[in-house]
């Protein structure tokens, strides 16, 4: 019990701000057990995106509301994984080889693609959130789940490619194992049972292709995956699948 966790709350110091008890040790084995929290993480920072959302709605007009449950959901977990799809994009927009492209990823400073492709993503994900016609706080809660989910598919499929040994990701980039995989879909299914029809299971099947069409695209330039690349699956996933509910609701 103890052990697990330290597993748990190592995922919550890694991938979140919440404050966590200074006994837990962040080991390179212990990270790479976290991503079997990956959906829990999820859950646990789409409530809180759901609760700013619940809350401003009483005082705002929705779109308000909105932008305020994706600001509190960005400071939570410290901009994580919108961070890696802006190096995605600058990485894969201005490198053209395998080197290249993992050099600038490594670069802190963000450059035009990563401006650009962050912006949309951004505006993607409000849109997507803001005409959806009933049940947003549900969705903004399995939205965070499922596309975490979905990261942790990558992770298991592709190999991790960099080598050096300052990632803060290459604990969690090795040995990923099925049933992480398969506890990690467990519990990110569990918002979706809170929907009003069971139709809403389809949702997942846009953001899985997209994540195969990614790692198929990261396979082919630079031979696997990155802590980046999953956090840019994460965001890519998320968008998806808002697109997607609405897209079912449109013809339910």
């Amino acid at each position: 019990m103890k052990k697990e966790l330290d597993i748990f709350f190592t995922a919550i110091m890694f991938f979140t701000r919440i404050p966590c008890p200074k006994w837990i040790d962040h080991s390179p084995e212990i990270l790479n057990k976290s991503t079997k929290y990956f959906s829990l993480i999820g859950i646990i920072v789409g409530c809180f995106g759901a609760l700013i959302y619940w809350g401003f709605s009483f005082l705002f007009p929705q779109t308000i509301a909105i932008i305020a449950s994706m600001v509190a959901t960005i400071w939570l977990t410290g901009a994580f994984h919108e961070d890696g799809f802006a190096d995605v994009c600058d990485g894969f927009g201005g490198g053209w080889t395998k080197e290249k492209i993992l050099t600038i990823m490594k670069d802190s400073r963000l450059g035009t693609y990563g401006t650009i492709g962050l912006v949309s993503m951004l505006v993607f994900k409000f849109t997507g959130l803001n005409y959806q016609p009933n049940q947003l706080i549900i969705t903004i809660v399995a939205g965070h789940s499922i596309s975490r989910f979905i990261s942790a598919i990558l992770l298991y499929l592709y190999p991790y490619v960099r080598d050096d040994i300052t990632s803060k990701a290459k604990p969690m980039g090795h040995a990923q194992k099925f049933s992480i995989v398969i506890w990690n879909g467990l519990i990110a299914l569990i918002p979706l049972f809170f929907y009003n029809t069971y139709w809403i299971f389809l949702t997942l099947i846009p953001p899985f292709i997209s994540m195969l069409l990614l790692g198929r695209f990261f396979k082919k330039w630079i031979g696997g995956q990155t802590g980046d690349c999953a956090g840019a699956t994460q965001q890519v996933a998320e968008v998806i699948f808002y697109l997607s509910v609405l897209v079912l609701w449109k013809f339910i």
